[in-house]
């Protein structure tokens, strides 16, 4: 077992450098950069005119901006200030080599360290990603067993109508029914909108502060798990489903082990494979692409707003360390989901399946 996760470890350097360059390269290529924005403020042309101007910062294209009146020195100044003076594979390895300590370099619009400003918003995104998905599990998991062992019962055909109409609705859709019904919307005015603690959260008691904390959590971490839960929720029923047709379910029954002991003791940690499995991407997913648009609807300054930013102003070091610290991140979450098999079924070897 340590001979595999080191071997996942150490495959973790060369994916971060592909997931990188792949990205850098769509960056050379985007119209609209840094500089180009720059440019287009001195000259008063709005963003579309920016993106229009191209967007690398070689010399070809620095001819043509100097071909627009603009003093060549003063280009080149504002490429050295964005560090767009250097070839693109130089660019490319020096930020490797930053990266290498952690080193994401200067935001440049914020005027902070992007490595700041990412353990800075990181706490929100973490917040709404890590308890959306245990609430997730917390409800899926007895829901789905319950399902399965009531199969075809009106509380069966019941449950999966709510589950089918809340994975249908999108988060951001209820997110807003959930504003309008119990945050002002209408008569009802029981939880913020607004931020993830309230102004006067120094001022209160620890208890006080807890409460406050997860006040503000309400709403948003609501609106992420209703569409969440529906996946694991049938995930659990057709493994049990699945299991509970097995032999050695009917030889534990014909011992006479209570259905408790048939359920919990033989099935569950067979059953539970398979949702294991789906942690490390249930995560995933609500800390990439859920929580951006819950971030923007209930005014979370979180990191997946800080990256949609700064992608849309073309902010490239708070756009490569943010894509740095989702990926690293998702990596060692699939690492941890795959490690958990073996907490659940001992037999799983996976060094000796890789050997």
């Amino acid at each position: 077992m340590l001979a595999y996760t080191l071997r996942r470890l150490l495959l973790i350097i060369p994916t971060l450098m592909m997931i990188l360059l792949v990205n850098f390269v769509i960056v050379q290529a985007a119209p609209g950069g840094p500089v180009e924005q720059a440019i287009a403020r001195l000259q008063g042309i709005g963003g579309a005119g920016a993106g229009a101007l191209g967007g690398g910062g070689d010399a070809v294209q620095s001819a043509s901006r100097a071909s627009r009146g603009l003093d060549p020195k003063l280009i080149a100044d504002i490429e050295r200030q964005y560090g767009f003076d250097k070839p693109a594979p130089e660019r490319f390895w020096l930020m490797l080599k930053h990266y290498a300590s952690l080193d994401f370099g200067k935001s440049f619009f914020r005027g902070a360290q992007v490595t700041d400003l990412i353990l800075e918003k990181m706490p929100v995104t973490i917040s709404l990603g890590l308890w959306a998905t245990l609430i997730t599990y917390l409800v899926s998991i007895p829901l789905g067993i319950r399902k399965a062992t009531r199969h075809g019962s009106r509380f069966d055909v019941w449950s999966s109508t709510a589950i089918v109409i809340g994975y249908a609705m999108p988060a951001f859709l209820f997110a807003m029914l959930l504003i309008v019904a119990f945050a002002g919307g209408t008569s009802l005015n029981w939880f913020p909108v607004r931020g993830l603690v309230s102004d006067n959260f120094d001022q209160l008691s620890t208890l006080g502060k807890i409460a406050d904390y997860f006040w503000h959590l309400v709403l948003p971490v609501t609106s992420l798990v209703i569409g969440g839960f529906a996946t694991l929720t049938i995930l659990t029923k057709n493994s049990f489903l699945n299991e509970i047709t097995r032999q050695y379910v009917v030889t534990a029954r014909a011992k006479g082990l209570s259905e408790h002991r048939v359920l919990y003791g033989h099935v569950f940690r067979n059953a539970m494979l398979l949702v294991v499995s789906g942690i490390p991407q249930a995560f995933i997913s609500v800390f990439f692409a859920g929580s951006l648009l819950i971030e923007v609807i209930f005014s979370l300054d979180g990191l997946g707003r800080m990256s949609y930013e700064a992608a849309v102003s073309r902010d490239y070091p708070v756009v490569f360390g943010s894509l740095f610290i989702f990926t690293l991140f998702g990596l060692l979450i699939k690492l941890v989901g795959d490690l958990c098999y073996t907490l659940v079924d001992p037999r799983i070897d996976f060094a000796a399946r890789n050997a």
